[in-house]
């Protein structure tokens, strides 16, 4: 008679030791995030350990001058913000042409950190911007990750991307740029849209919109969210997977997430206007028609239903022609056909090398090489295809949702070395996943097999099959019986024990059935454990070797040491101090933000790259000739000329190596300047075969005046090779600065009075003579009449 009591109570027991059990997976779960979080932040200080706290490579010096104007003067002048000292004689508005959410978020965090008596200036905030928010992206992808397979495939796939190569060169200390902000931004939408289609939640789906419209704030790609995710609803209806769910999950981005994307500056009516988003806007429509079928469905018969959704099919037809011809219209009027340059160079990797150079020229715009995915990604190269298979067993709506990111992501990265970023989550997630399922595969087949711990796991499989729900209604059922008879057990009751038993005991033979053998499991484990340990070396390898060094200082490590330079922050400490304030300085356009930034001088082209007439010119005026270069700068009112030169000391990122994506840019609008005439036999040359147009140029001379004068050789340590013309004057530019290592190079350009007043004095004492000499004929004066 005891044994209903027993059983009764054993309900309660297997009940709290569930609680009990989650709960503290869930404490344990917090602490890993944490621990993620902190390495995540520690592994991106390499560069502040081993150098200073600097901004790096050139685009965040713009953004840390913007975030300066931003701290120094509010926000509403942010906006209005134009800047003279940019793109001379053109300008620039600032406001409306930058992706502000970067600038925003730095500028916030300042500001609350001075509000709360923290006295941190706005370089130290932008500094350490990127490693805080890779912490933040970390436990995005552990969400994201969840939603799709669980808590230990979303730990490990947040500990992967604390790690990877890949999302650390854009986000080490000092690194300020919009990706740093980005990344999470993309990754913290996808888990909201995966959220809101597991749960059907309007608040997940309203949450998701704010999160996209965060990211349209940050980067010019969120044009892939926009294209991703209805990728993923049209799957979704295709397969018929069409739910509630689906349309909570989509249409609130596309409607509210659209009106909030045209509020940003830059992007404004594009978010309604350009190809990139019709995407959306189609499968919106067709996901309103299916929905409007399953509807009618409901409500009519059969017959009914046949006739109503022949109409309805009919009619959504119409719409979508209709539509479909006014979008066509609307970007048949575009030569681009509504679709911007690096939007046309991802869906046709030749499109940018035939018809825009300038973004061809770019090297983060270059596909990548093999080994640039194992530097970047390593080891979980070979996770991924794992990954997407675990992804189909089984496949639901959150895990289509990340074999369509990693197949479109794996495209782009192999279009474009700059979006192995985006690649870069989704190969953390497969990746995450796999490891996961092995983990648990191996880990199950070994508990299944010691000895001692089979009949604990056969338990703890009875245990794991009976779910919350069902033991809670268990403690209700036996609490009843209690009440009614306590003598005599419910044959209810005794029903659900005689079935439970078999159940529990078939699962846990089929789970011993798909063990693996002990000594594979072993091994299987073991190796999994030494992949991860050469991830996590190469991991903190690039992170202080590779991926640390701040392109403003450079450094070199010979057999008497490390060696420093420095040439970059000293020209422009030069520039600042010994010109005026007003004086306009040209260089190459890669150049432009430092300068303006480092040197506050004005300068005629910079990395914004939106005027390509305007770079085509000063393309130009380095393929030209001495004196005609002298025109072009004259006329653009320049008073400087900056070049970086790295023949002495083995820079290989210098101009004359970048060369040739002048001649290109400028022939693209000045058709006088050809390629072919910078080329021997098809090669680019600086030796004594280069063409006498190259050796003539401007941009060779101001690279190797005075060169000879440094070994007697005139030695090129980068082209590996001695220059052609080694011995030359300069006519119309003198040298004012050169840096200790000779990388930056300043020329002034010489006034044109200096020029004319040789030509004048002679022409002065040639009419003297002639009138001295007319004098003493006494044919001095001449009949005006004749």
């Amino acid at each position: 008679m005891a044994a209903p009591e027993s059983s009764a109570a054993a309900v309660p027991t297997l009940y709290t030791n569930n609680a009990l059990r989650n709960a503290f997976g869930g404490v344990l779960a917090f602490f890993i995030l944490l621990l993620i979080g902190v390495m995540a932040f520690s592994i991106r200080l390499f560069s502040v350990i081993k150098y200073e706290s600097v901004i790096h490579e050139f685009d965040p010096y713009f953004n840390y001058r913007v975030t300066q104007f931003l701290a120094k003067n509010g926000i509403y002048e942010f906006w209005n913000w134009f800047d003279d000292r940019t793109w001379y004689p053109l300008g620039r508005v600032i406001g409306g042409t930058v992706y502000p959410g970067l600038t925003l978020t730095a500028g916030t965090i300042w500001w609350l950190l001075n509000s709360l008596n923290i006295p941190l200036s706005v370089e130290t905030v932008c500094v350490f911007t990127a490693p805080i928010f890779s912490a933040f992206a970390s436990w995005a992808t552990y969400l994201l990750t969840k939603e799709v397979k669980g808590t230990g495939a979303g730990l490990t796939a947040a500990a992967l991307l604390a790690m990877v190569p890949s999302y650390i060169s854009r986000s080490v200390a000092g690194s300020y740029d919009n990706e740093a902000v980005a990344i999470f931004a993309l990754i913290f939408t996808f888990y909201l849209y995966i959220k809101t289609l597991n749960t059907g939640s309007l608040f997940y789906a309203t949450l998701n919109s704010i999160a996209y419209f965060y990211m349209v704030c940050s980067w010019g790609g969120y044009t892939f969210i926009i294209n991703l995710i209805p990728m993923h609803v049209l799957l979704c209806i295709v397969t018929g997977r069409f739910s509630s769910r689906l349309y909570i999950a989509y249409a609130p981005l596309v409607v509210l997430g659209t009106l909030l994307a045209a509020l940003v500056p830059v992007v404004g009516f594009n978010a309604v206007m350009t190809s990139e988003h019709f995407a959306s806007f189609l499968v919106f429509i067709i996901l309103h028609v299916v929905a409007f079928v399953y509807y009618i469905k409901g409500i009519l018969t059969p017959k009914m239903f046949k006739v109503a959704v022949t109409l309805v099919v009919s009619v959504g037809l119409a719409v979508c022609c209709a539509v479909i011809a006014v979008l066509v219209a609307l970007v048949a009027s575009s030569p681009t056909k509504g679709w911007s340059g690096r939007s046309l160079s991802l869906l046709d990797p030749t499109y940018a090398s035939k018809y825009i150079p300038i973004i061809a020229s770019v090297s983060e715009h270059q596909p990548p090489t093999w080994p640039s995915y194992f530097m970047d990604i390593n080891v979980l190269a070979f996770l991924v295809p794992a990954g997407i298979i675990a992804c189909f067993s089984p496949l639901s709506d959150a895990s289509s949702f990340v074999v369509l990111y990693i197949a479109t992501s794996v495209y782009f990265s192999g279009v474009m070395v700059r979006l192995m970023l985006v690649f870069a989550p989704a190969a953390c997630i497969t990746s995450g996943i796999a490891l996961s399922q092995a983990f648990d595969v191996f880990t199950r087949s070994i508990k299944f097999q010691l000895p001692g711990i089979a009949s604990k796991a056969e338990v703890d499989a009875a245990e794991t099959s009976s779910s919350t729900a069902e033991a809670q209604n268990d403690v209700v059922k036996a609490e009843k019986s209690e009440e009614t008879s306590k003598n005599r057990p419910s044959k209810k009751s005794k029903k659900k024990e005689k079935e439970e038993k078999p159940l529990t005991k078939a699962k846990a033979e089929k789970k011993r059935l798909l063990a693996l053998p002990l000594d594979s499991s072993v091994i299987s484990l073991l190796l999994l454990i030494l992949l991860g340990a050469l991830y996590v070396v190469h991991c903190v390898w690039a992170a202080a070797e590779a991926y640390s060094a701040p392109s403003i200082v450079l450094t070199s490590r010979s057999h008497d040491g490390l060696h420093v330079f420095d040439d970059f922050r000293e020209a422009y400490a030069w520039l600042r101090h010994n010109t005026d304030v007003d004086d306009k300085v040209a260089s190459w356009w890669d150049y432009g933000y430092q300068t303006t930034a480092m040197a506050n001088r004005t300068v005629i082209v910079d990395n914004n790259t939106w005027n390509n007439t305007h770079i085509a010119t000063v393309g130009t005026a380095m393929s030209s000739p001495e004196k005609a270069a002298w025109e072009i700068f004259h006329s653009l009112d320049v008073k400087y000329v900056l070049v970086v030169f790295g023949g002495l000391v083995g820079y290989p990122s210098d101009d004359i190596n970048k060369f040739l994506w002048m001649v290109r840019i400028g022939g693209g609008v000045f058709p006088h300047i050809k390629e072919p005439d910078y080329l021997r036999d098809g090669q680019y040359r600086i030796d004594s075969q280069a063409t006498p147009t190259m050796l003539n140029c401007l941009m060779y001379k101001l690279s190797y005046y005075r060169f000879v004068e440094t070994d007697g050789k005139a030695f090129d340590r980068v082209r590996q090779t001695e220059i052609g013309k080694k011995y030359f004057k300069l006519t119309h530019f003198e040298e004012v600065f050169t840096t200790h290592h000779w990388m930056v190079r300043i020329y002034k350009l010489k006034p044109p009075k200096n020029r004319i007043r040789g030509k004048t004095k002679k022409s002065k004492s040639k009419t003297s003579t002639t009138s001295s000499r007319a004098k003493r004929s006494g044919t001095g004066k001449k009949n005006p009449w004749h």
